[in-house]
């Protein structure tokens, strides 16, 4: 696949990148892609390796290694470099249902399971896909893929996220008839407004949903399942349904002061930025704003880092970001060998221009907050921040990030975001469809299946494996159709065993 000596005749070369200083003026997306010619040298690169862990997807060590969706990567490599750009977007898309999101979202585990990694820099897979999917739409390839024949089977997909999204698209083009609830006021959930703008332009998410209604599926917005209708009603008058609504339960903070003002969830400042970018270009004023203000983002993850371009855009005085866990290795320990997941240090784009405008990195590490202090009018003001140290607890045998005593510390917080992570599915929707749920309270299933405890009721996404990436979300969302679909087959002696074989090779 690709060139045999590609990897030795070209160096990696990414797309372009606007400078931090100038891309923080503005909330759109700041990377401009390599020419196709260049492209395609970057598909020459990917050698005939042998065994290629980049489309694996097994899990190692905890973390998956190479592809969840098994994406066939050296053979849209290979397609890119000899310059077949529409038979690499068919080969793409028969594991992938919507690679413009992930060749800008996904960190690439394709990338760090690459052969390459063993003596120098991986196949550029992440940007190949997006080269072949931006180039399908601009020659028109990619066209409504509407079903010729209807199967009179009505699924409900509940939560228009990556997840449900791949689910619709699915279980559409196998004929059935298929609505997508979603409880707030726009289609895209996560991709809508837990992805800012400037990582996944909401263009890119309009022009994927105006496809999928142009083959048939229904969108509806602002039904809130499990309040505005009741999961009986929904059973009622659908013959399936698919759960896919995120893991919504953000994990909390629960020291003294936490009721202060202007204290948020990273999602709920997320999605106010972004609704009123869409709603009035900000003309409206009703985006939480950190404009002027010392602001403190606690969570090192990609939501954290979002969190912190996102206030470096709105002219935020100061940004502080807290790490529970120590800083990683520059490079791979020799505990962490390829194809794992490299534990390394990473500094994606927030931080990099944190760096720009105040001087240093905005991490902290291996340090938590102990307790928030408030102004007179009740909002915070300072955060008693403290050190913590790894020690092993006696009971369970478990590593535990324990606090130092005598390290506090205190520092100016106006704007307090917490990205501390999710803790499973929302309990009313899961007490309305009476599912069974796991300890983390992700919806249960057996293992590999989708299903849930009650027949007929699918589950995919976060509130099924619980929090995770765009790319596993989608690997779910087409699971659970298949699963879905495959109960609906049993139930329509019109599709026999051979005709669901062929929806699985699609």
């Amino acid at each position: 696949m690709g060139k045999a000596t590609g990897f030795l005749e070209y160096e990696r070369k990414n797309a372009a990148v606007e400078e931090p200083l100038k891309r923080i003026r503005h909330f759109n997306e700041f990377r401009t892609p390599l020419p196709l010619e260049e492209q395609q040298k970057q598909g020459a690169r990917c050698m005939e390796c042998g065994v290629p862990f980049c489309q694996n997807g097994a899990m190692l060590a905890g973390m998956a290694s190479g592809c969840p969706l098994h994406n066939l990567v050296p053979e849209t490599n290979d397609l890119v470099y000899s310059g077949n750009w529409k038979q690499a977007y068919e080969r793409l898309t028969k594991t992938h249902s919507f690679p413009e999101f992930t060749s800008r979202v996904c960190p690439a585990l394709c990338e760090a399971a690459c052969t390459c990694n063993l003596n120098g820099k991986p196949v550029s897979t992440k940007e190949n896909e997006r080269a072949i999917i931006e180039h399908a739409y601009e020659m028109g390839w990619v066209q409504p893929q509407t079903p010729k024949i209807r199967t009179g089977k009505k699924v409900a997909v509940v939560g228009s996220g990556p997840s449900g999204l791949a689910a619709a698209q699915q279980l559409n083009r196998r004929g059935h008839s298929v609505t997508v609830f979603e409880r707030h006021d726009r289609i895209g959930g996560l991709l809508r407004y837990g992805i800012p703008n400037m990582k996944l332009d909401k263009k890119i998410l309009d022009r994927r949903i105006e496809l999928m209604k142009a083959e048939g599926v229904e969108f509806k917005t602002g039904v809130d399942v499990g309040k505005d209708i009741t999961a009986e009603e929904l059973k009622r008058q659908f013959d399936r349904v698919i759960l896919a609504c995120g893991a919504s339960n953000p994990r909390d903070i629960n020291v003294p002061g936490r009721e202060s003002g202007n204290i948020y969830f990273a999602v709920e400042y997320l999605s106010s930025v972004t609704k009123s970018l869409l709603d009035s270009g900000f003309a409206d004023g009703k985006a939480i704003s950190a404009k002027g203000k010392h602001v403190l983002v606690i969570g090192g993850g990609d939501t954290g880092n979002d969190c912190v371009g996102t206030a470096v855009r709105q002219g935020a005085k100061s940004v502080t970001q807290l790490e529970m866990m120590p800083k990683p290795s520059v490079e791979r320990l020799p505990s962490n060998p390829w194809p794992e997941w490299p534990k390394v240090l990473k500094t994606d784009y927030g931080q990099e221009e944190a760096i720009a405008v105040f001087g240093q990195d905005p991490r902290i590490y291996k340090t938590t907050v102990k307790e928030f202090q408030k102004d007179k009018n009740g909002n915070v003001k300072k955060a008693v921040i403290v050190s913590l140290e790894p020690k092993k607890d006696e009971k369970s045998g478990r590593m535990m990030m324990v606090p130092i005593e005598g390290s506090e510390k205190v520092i100016d917080a106006q704007l307090v975001l917490i990205a501390a992570g999710f803790l499973g599915s929302q309990k009313y929707v899961t007490d309305a469809f009476k599912t069974d749920l796991n300890p983390r309270t992700n919806v249960l299933t057996k293992p590999d299946e989708y299903e849930t405890s009650v027949p007929g009721v699918f589950t995919a996404g976060d509130m099924h494996r619980g929090q995770s990436l765009v790319v596993w979300a989608i690997r779910e969302g087409r699971e659970a159709a298949k699963a879905a679909d495959r109960k609906s087959t049993r139930l329509n002696s019109s599709h026999d065993d051979i005709s669901y074989a062929v929806f699985c090779l699609k």
